[in-house]
């Protein structure tokens, strides 16, 4: 796919999952972008942490978590300001323990949501061949088909990743999946390890928020430059307090070439960027995904359907597409775990979305998401999940299970 947030194919055969848990600073902080004065530092909180309020029933921080964001050089003030966009090799985090998303309110507005269509760089040989036996022909493009209208009568736990990396606003695509601690009150959303962190030569990409039903009445290019923040994101912005991946995907995955597919996946739990409701990710959109760690073989799955933001020419990243395709293997490197693909159009953009198919129980569950694809687009893979993946979600679900 061209700079296609879609590509990476990983490394190595099954081995004891070694998950990177995303930072003992996770912490969700609301840095409002028009905070006056040193009072206003205090004005901020992290869920589940020992607080105090103000007077105006702003939560204050608690002294140990301004002590371990100071550890990491990171001065709130000056972060709000626009520190973040410092990627100097030396100060931007990369270990897992490391991961900090402080909710900057209303950085996300209508003209930054919807000027933000560069998806991460990770394309591949259209062509590409692997392990004799385990990868089948290159499947017959399926033209994506654009979701009907609303979007959340179409794909109601689906919507667009927002982020920032060096080379300024980025998309992907995200997905609502069921928190097994909380049934029924999931904040948890699923997406490409890619969408959230470089991989083996960066770190962790910075004011990573999720947009369910992005644009859901899918509005035109012309008329979302004048779209409200409403109109455009009818469900809220959801800011990920905690990102999670796979350690494979940190230590090898590559903006080229597919190292790393095979385990490029990531689990977020998120929090509303204006505060809570009352009421959880899931039961504001009202859905969200199993997800199937035990899928059947390729053999025995009659379709897939992917869905998705693509945001590489011919699409603009405004509107959602999808599409359904029986899938077939691909194997890129030896001993490299086998990949779901399938033939599909959509371009950059379209990584991190999901991929549904009938679970275990015959109901739609969430089995992959998109990784990689050509420059030339075509189709597209996702990785099997299996015990890493399980591992990431089932760490993520019981990092926040007493809030």
């Amino acid at each position: 796919m061209r700079p296609t947030d879609t590509a990476h194919l990983g490394r190595s055969a099954r081995r004891a999952p070694r998950v990177f848990a995303a930072a003992a600073l996770a912490a969700v902080l609301t840095l409002t972008a028009t905070a006056c004065g040193p009072e206003d530092d205090d004005a901020m909180g992290e869920p589940g942490a020992s607080t105090g309020q103000t007077s105006d029933g702003k939560v204050t921080i608690p002294d140990d978590l301004k002590d371990r964001l100071k550890e990491h050089g990171i001065d709130l003030d000056k972060w709000r300001g626009g520190e973040w966009k410092n990627w100097d090799k030396d100060t931007w985090l990369r270990e897992a323990k490391d991961y900090v998303n402080p909710i900057i309110e209303d950085l996300w507005d209508p003209d930054r949501m919807r000027e933000a269509d560069k998806p991460p760089e990770n394309p591949v040989d259209n062509d590409i061949s692997g392990d004799e036996g385990v990868t089948d022909p290159t499947p017959v493009p399926v033209e994506a088909a654009a979701l009907g209208t609303p979007y959340h009568d179409s794909a109601p736990a689906s919507g667009k990743l927002l982020f920032d990396g060096p080379e300024g606003s980025m998309v992907c695509s995200a997905t609502v999946v069921q928190d097994p601690a909380r049934p029924g009150r999931s904040n948890m959303v699923w997406t490409a390890g890619h969408c959230v962190h470089a991989g083996k030569k960066g770190g962790w990409y910075r004011n990573i928020a999720f947009v369910p039903s992005y644009n859901d009445s899918g509005m035109s290019a012309a008329r979302l430059e004048s779209a409200s923040k409403e109109e455009i994101a009818p469900y809220g912005v959801w800011w990920g307090q905690w990102a999670q991946t796979s350690d494979e995907w940190i230590s090898q995955g590559a903006a080229t070439g597919g190292q790393g597919a095979p385990y490029d996946f990531a689990v977020l739990q998120v929090a509303p960027e204006k505060g809570s409701s009352g009421k959880s990710l899931e039961e504001t959109v009202g859905s969200a995904l199993p997800v199937d760690f035990d899928a059947p073989a390729v053999p025995q799955i009659e379709s897939m359907t992917a869905t998705g933001y693509p945001a590489a020419p011919p699409y603009d990243g405004q509107k959602a597409l999808r599409c359904t395709d029986k899938p077939g293997r691909l194997t890129v490197f030896e001993q490299q775990p086998t990949m779901y693909r399938v033939g599909c159009t959509m371009t950059g953009g379209s990584s991190g979305g999901g991929w549904v198919a009938k679970g275990q129980d015959g109901k739609p569950a969430l089995v992959s998401n998109t990784s990689i694809g050509p420059v030339t687009a075509g189709w597209l893979a996702g990785p099997r999940l299996g015990e890493e993946a399980r591992s990431v979600y089932e760490a993520v679900s019981k990092k926040y299970a007493g809030q």
